[in-house]
């Protein structure tokens, strides 16, 4: 048996992944910031905020694709 460590070469879906990790947590703050003037009863943001709310599904759903992404690369190697 070896003692070295073998580093993993970053996966397919990967970047994919932290992408859209990065959009979820945006549009995460995005609601916190938009939801509080409604909750201390402040004068509320304008429409437009409300839709960099979505960022958290969008973000969602492109950390999906990374991980189908990666998983099709996963049976692609096994296949072999």
């Amino acid at each position: 048996m070896r003692d070295e460590t073998r580093t993993n070469p970053a996966a397919p879906g990967d970047r994919l992944i932290r992408a859209g990790a990065l959009v979820f947590f945006a549009g995460a703050v995005a609601t916190l910031v938009t939801v509080a003037p409604l909750l201390l009863g402040t004068t509320p943001f304008p429409t437009f905020m409300f839709g960099l709310s979505m960022l958290m599904g969008v973000g969602f759903l492109i950390a999906g694709a990374g991980v189908l992404r990666s998983v099709a690369a996963g049976r692609r190697q096994a296949a072999r």
